[in-house]
């Protein structure tokens, strides 16, 4: 039997092999019951072993069963590479399924494949059938970052110039009084709660900022910060130059203003640009209500802060939360916007998030035809990145020595 090929081994052959091993109490188990053959020998795991149909429950017999086979294994490397079982040292690891190509070339399992590792993660797989997960190394790939900046960088100045747009046609507030609103008109305003909002925006701003130079994949997290914010406020830019709501508080001094030619406008959307909007910073713009952009950030900044900072950090997504909330109720409070200006800017802000990470993190999505189609943007910036991005923690700089054994 030692001559014959094991890949012409019968179920009788292999019961034979399995009484010189020593396992006679499970020829009638896997040879007459299961048919087993010399192929499907090869073929075996310890988690087929383990589980239905076999359901081998003596722990011993199963590792030295085991051993066996990955002898029997390593002596048949060569009919092992024509069944399309590779041997990795421990056992074979299935290839079925087949191949989809990442946009920079290498190739990635078919999402239809039946024995990939779990999704998103690199996985050494146990001779068990369990995983181990592996250090995965994710590309920067500094350029796109730069793109999604450049991105952002247009969109903004593109709203700032909107926005003067809007200026100009806001509507009469004696002949469009400020709309009905619930929340405004049972809430008495308070003046200094705008400046409260930003005040909470400037935190969690400088929240992120700080995750973010902490984290080891900054750039793909700059990325999608940029990604995200560009493309909320461009639809911003499409809300609040379609329709024109009125000044939503009688204490806003807004009239439509003109202001010339193109060269006036210029200026001053780059007056608005380049002080974030922010009152804080001496803006003030008007007609800008359908949605609210102050939310957008808040809301923006806080879902980033708690997706990519560890679970156990509650303190830090307790107060993120506690900013985020209380920036939107020092909006209304300030009378500023209307309600339905902050609802709808929170809940298109947290759908985008919540779908652009869902996404992403899902690879049967992410390499398949339609998000390629539905979701160009997304493709390209998240391509190569298959999976969760991990929250890993490093010192960006050489010195002080002590930050780099500190933080890693």
């Amino acid at each position: 039997m030692t001559q014959l090929s094991v890949r012409r081994w019968t179920p009788k052959h292999v019961a034979k092999w399995l009484k010189e091993e020593g396992f006679c109490d499970y020829v009638d188990l896997l040879c007459y019951k299961h048919r087993l053959d010399g192929t499907s020998l090869l073929a075996l795991s310890e988690y087929d072993l383990r589980s239905p149909p076999l359901e081998l429950k003596v722990l011993g017999d199963i590792k030295r069963l085991m051993v066996s086979i990955r002898k029997l294994q390593k002596q048949n490397i060569d009919v092992l590479e024509e069944l399309g079982l590779p041997f990795d040292g421990h056992s074979p690891t299935g290839s079925g399924g087949s191949l989809d190509w990442l946009c920079n070339g290498d190739p990635g399992r078919d999402c239809d494949s039946t024995d990939t590792a779990p999704v998103g993660e690199e996985y050494h797989q146990y001779t068990n059938g369990k995983y181990k997960q592996q250090t995965r190394r994710l590309d920067p790939e500094y350029w796109k970052t730069v793109l999604s900046s450049i991105y952002v960088v247009f969109v903004f100045g593109f709203t700032s110039f909107v926005m003067v747009i809007v200026h100009e046609r806001v509507p009469d507030m004696r002949t469009y009084p400020p709309l009905p609103d619930i929340f405004l008109d049972s809430v008495p305003r308070i003046p200094w709660a705008f400046a409260m909002a930003e005040a909470c925006g400037v935190i969690l701003c400088n929240i992120w900022l700080l995750v973010l130079l902490l984290h080891k994949h900054r750039s793909i997290l700059l990325r999608r910060m940029c990604s995200l914010m560009g493309t909320v406020f461009m639809l911003r830019c499409i809300t609040m130059f379609v329709t024109s709501l009125s000044v939503p508080g009688q204490h806003l001094q807004c009239s439509g203003k003109m202001y010339g030619d193109m060269w006036a406008k210029l200026q001053r959307a780059v007056a608005i640009w380049s002080g974030f909007g922010m009152t804080l910073t001496g803006v003030h713009t008007c007609g800008d209500y359908m949605f609210s952009g102050h939310t957008v950030v808040l809301t923006l900044l806080n879902f980033f802060v708690t997706e990519y900072t560890p679970r156990s950090w509650n303190f830090i997504h307790t107060l993120s939360w506690v900013l985020n909330l209380f920036g939107i109720f020092f909006i209304l409070a300030a009378h500023e916007h209307y309600s339905i200006d902050v609802f709808i800017a929170f809940y298109i802000t947290t759908r985008l998030f919540l779908y652009y990470h869902t996404l992403a993190n899902t690879r049967a999505y992410q390499q398949s035809r339609r998000a390629r189609i539905w979701f160009p943007m997304f493709s390209f910036f998240e391509c190569n990145v298959n999976g969760p991005v991990p929250n890993e923690y490093c010192w960006p700089f050489s010195r002080p020595a002590v930050m780099r054994r500190l933080i890693k």
